[in-house]
C-alpha cells in the first residue's frame, strides 16, 4: 500500500475559508509538484480530495480523475482520513490531497506512533509504503518532496 499525502499549494487569504483559490505561485507549485509526480504515480493510484477549492485547484494540476469527499475536508481527522484511504490494508496507491494540520498529523502518527505534528509545508508531498511479511510490519517514508525542491 502506498500512501500519499499532498497539502494544497499556497491560497489566498479570505473568506469562506472553503472558497479561498490557489495564489499564482500556488498555481506554479501545484504544477510543478504534479509534474514531479505523474511519472512516479502508480497507475491505478485512487485521488482523494478535500472539497475545499484550493484543494480541487492543486488536484486539478495532476488529473481531473479524482473523487471529491468531506472526509479529507477542512475538518477531517486522522482517523477519518485513514479511514477513506483503508490505510493500511488496501493494495495499491491512495493520493489523499488535503490540510494542515491534519495531514502532518497523519505523517508523525505513522513516523513516530506519536499524536504530535510534522509541518508540511504548502504543495509538498509526503509519500509512504506499507511492508507486512509473515512476523514484521513496516512503514516506511519514501520520499518528501517540496515545491522549491522541483
Amino acid at each position: 500500500m502506498e500512501l500519499i499525502l499532498w497539502r494544497h499549494a499556497e491560497a489566498e487569504d479570505g473568506f469562506p475559508d472553503a472558497a479561498r483559490k490557489l495564489t499564482e505561485k500556488g498555481l506554479k507549485q501545484a504544477h510543478n509538484m504534479a509534474q514531479w509526480l505523474k511519472p512516479r504515480l502508480p497507475k491505478k493510484a485512487r485521488i482523494i480530495v478535500s472539497p475545499a477549492k484550493r484543494t480541487q485547484q492543486t488536484a486539478l494540476a495532476l488529473s481531473n480523475d479524482f473523487e471529491t469527499i468531506q472526509e479529507v475536508g477542512t475538518s477531517a481527522t486522522v482517523d477519518m482520513i485513514l479511514t477513506a484511504t483503508n490505510w493500511p490494508y488496501t493494495d495499491g496507491a491512495v493520493l489523499v490531497v488535503g490540510h494542515q494540520p491534519t495531514l502532518g498529523n497523519i505523517a508523525a502518527s505513522l513516523i513516530c506512533n506519536s499524536r504530535a505534528s510534522f509541518g508540511i509545508k504548502k504543495g509538498a508531498i509526503w509519500w509512504f509504503s506499507y511492508k507486512q511479511s509473515a512476523d514484521t510490519e513496516n512503514t516506511i517514508l519514501r520520499a518528501v518532496m517540496n515545491p522549491d525542491m522541483v
